[in-house]
C-alpha cells in the first residue's frame, strides 16, 4: 500500500451562473494536503466560513471525480464525464438528493523536479431534487512549497 502526502498550496476558483440570477466568482487561497494513495491522488484542505469549518477532500481524475465535504456542509459530489451521477446535500431539513452532469473534467498533473503541481477542473450542472439550478465550473490549482 503506497500512500505519500506533501503540503500544497491551494488556489480554489469557483464560478456559479445560477438559473436565474448574476453569476458569482470566488478565490480563496488555502493550504492543504497532496495524497497518492493506490495510484489515485487526493487532495485535502480545510475552508472556514464564519466560524464554520468544512473539511473537503477531492479524488482527482480526468474520467471520473469526487468531492466530499464533512462538517458545517456535508455533501457527496460526484462526476462522471458525460453521465449524470448521483450525489447528496445533507440540510437541516434532511438529504436533498443531488446531480451533476458533468460537461469537462480535466486533471493535468505536472512532477517536474519531484514538486508536486497540478490543476483539476470541472465544469457542470447542479441539479437539486430534480431541478436544475445553475451552471458550476470549479478550478483548483495545487503546488507544493514556495
Amino acid at each position: 500500500m503506497n500512500t505519500f502526502e506533501k503540503n500544497v498550496k491551494i488556489k480554489l476558483t469557483s464560478t456559479i451562473r445560477p438559473i436565474d440570477g448574476e453569476t458569482e466568482n470566488y478565490e480563496m487561497w488555502l493550504n492543504g494536503s497532496f495524497i497518492e494513495k493506490s495510484g489515485k491522488a487526493y487532495l485535502r484542505y480545510t475552508e472556514v466560513h464564519e466560524d464554520q469549518t468544512v473539511k473537503t477532500t477531492v479524488k482527482l481524475g480526468s474520467e471520473q471525480a469526487l468531492i466530499l465535504r464533512n462538517g458545517a456542509v456535508n455533501m457527496r459530489l460526484p462526476f462522471s464525464r458525460d453521465h449524470i451521477e448521483n450525489g447528496h446535500y445533507e440540510t437541516q431539513m434532511g438529504t436533498l438528493p443531488i446531480n451533476t452532469n458533468t460537461h469537462s473534467l480535466i486533471h493535468e498533473e505536472n512532477s517536474e523536479l519531484n514538486v508536486i503541481s497540478g490543476k483539476f477542473k470541472v465544469q457542470y450542472d447542479l441539479i437539486i431534487s430534480g431541478q436544475p439550478v445553475g451552471k458550476y465550473t470549479l478550478e483548483i490549482q495545487y503546488s507544493e512549497g514556495q
